[in-house]
């Protein structure tokens, strides 16, 4: 009977978010935790208003670990708690804002900047791992 061998694996560990968040240097700065096929998951902070922008191509995932997020829309804004998560579908407006520090999940394809089509000096370095 031919022997199988499997490739070497590292010991699977967690990702705590609570420590790579403690890592993250400045706000609105996204930095990548971990990778699922083609969409990265990223952790960030954010606090004031952000930039009006979309994304054409895809949709884009908040998930709030710690505070409240308001989401704007050009016709209204949703509330997301410590907890939720909500889904801005893609090519729909939107602008995050924080009035106080929030700490949250986001997850999105490889590739897409943060300031979706608005671009400008808000945008961050992407790819940027911890």
């Amino acid at each position: 009977m031919p022997s199988h061998s499997t490739p070497h694996r590292p010991a699977p560990h967690a990702i705590n978010l609570a420590q790579k968040l403690s890592l993250v240097p400045d706000r609105w700065q996204p930095r990548v935790v971990a990778e699922m096929n083609d969409y990265q998951f990223k952790v960030v902070r954010i606090a004031g208003e952000f930039v009006w922008h979309s994304h054409a191509e895809t949709d884009e995932t908040f998930i709030v670990l710690d505070g409240q997020l308001r989401i704007n829309f050009r016709d209204g804004h949703v509330l997301v708690n410590s907890g939720e998560m909500y889904v801005v579908p893609k090519g729909v407006e939107h602008k995050p804002h924080a009035s106080e520090e929030v700490q949250m999940l986001l997850i999105e394809p490889r590739g897409v900047a943060n300031t979706g089509d608005q671009g400008g000096e808000r945008t961050a370095p992407n790819d940027v791992w911890i």
